[in-house]
């Protein structure tokens, strides 16, 4: 049984080496028939020398750098379309979802899964970061077409076979973690308890998060399009009750001439609406676009035992 293990790669030089440690114990403990790709995403530091210098003492690594940062879903996606191996893993590179877990993952694929992702329990984060996971998770499962399990990230093993039907749908911003809950396959959650990073900080900035956050919302749930219905509704019955109230002070000589407050209330209100609106409407035409423009989803710059 071939081990395939993924780890996107950035800004990770000064603590990399810890992680192939852990990775190399846990393959000696396990003995794994182990391949282990190493996705280097446009790193600002020197990252891919650090790999090049790991890939020396320890053969089995297989490792690609990215022309520029295209993004942890992109970097994964990369690291995917490499892997062979029978299960295949996808980590983190800061061991906040450590290598040892990995046998009772892989545990449960020898019981007839064919996904099996982590489910964390705990978080060692802040306490506003740990808020703003817990409500996007539920929002997303709450309007979502396709049901994403709540609290689950992208550390998960799976079969080869979900490696390939993940890979068939072509997307140009992928969410992972919902394309693994749409390809279907008996899935199962395995709680843990996940560990604060080993050094550094966090490779997700705000924007990033937003992205994916945007990612997941967008590409499984039509429910901004009914927004727009929604708000629509909510302006017409606005608008009938206000001609409504009009037409009763007209007929009852109560109408000013000046009504300046209530046009520019109005005219803000309905304007607001039709920004919205277009801005939901503008978010999904930009992805047709990016997707019918058919543009490679990555560049690489550099292979090392590929």
């Amino acid at each position: 049984m071939k081990i395939t293990i993924v780890i996107p790669v950035y800004n990770s030089s000064r603590f990399l080496d810890k992680t192939l440690k852990a990775v190399d114990d846990q393959k000696k403990i396990s003995n794994w028939d182990l391949e282990l790709i190493l996705v280097e995403d446009g790193s600002p530091d020197n990252s891919f020398e650090v790999i090049e210098k790991l890939s020396d003492h320890y053969d089995y690594i297989k490792a690609v750098k990215l022309s520029r940062n295209f993004g942890h879903q992109i970097a994964v996606k990369t690291g995917l379309s490499y892997a062979t191996g029978d299960y295949i893993a996808i980590i983190d590179d800061d061991l906040q979802d450590p290598p040892s877990l990995l046998p009772r993952f892989f545990q449960e694929l020898d019981n007839g899964y064919q996904v099996a992702y982590g489910v964390r329990k705990k978080r060692k984060e802040s306490g506003a970061k740990k808020l703003a996971y817990t409500s996007f998770y539920r929002l997303l499962n709450s309007i979502s077409d396709t049901k994403i399990p709540l609290d689950s990230g992208d550390f998960c093993v799976m079969t080869k076979n979900i490696k390939d039907k993940m890979l068939s749908l072509n997307e140009q911003n992928p969410y992972l973690r919902g394309i693994r809950a749409w390809v279907g396959y008996k899935q199962v959650g395995v709680e843990y308890e996940r560990s604060g990073r080993i050094d550094g900080e966090s490779g997700y900035s705000l924007k990033k998060l937003i992205k994916i956050a945007k990612d997941g919302i967008f590409s499984f749930s039509s429910l901004p399009l009914q927004v727009i219905s929604l708000l629509g509704n909510i302006g017409l019955f606005i608008s009938c009750v206000f001609t409504i109230f009009t037409i009763i002070r007209y007929f009852n000589n109560k109408i000013d001439v000046a009504g300046y407050t209530t046009l520019i209330i109005m005219i803000m209100f309905f304007n607001s609406i039709l920004l919205i609106s277009l801005g939901i409407i503008g978010e999904y035409i930009y992805r047709i676009y990016n997707e019918v423009r058919s543009r490679p989803y990555t560049i690489i710059e550099k292979t090392i035992n590929i």
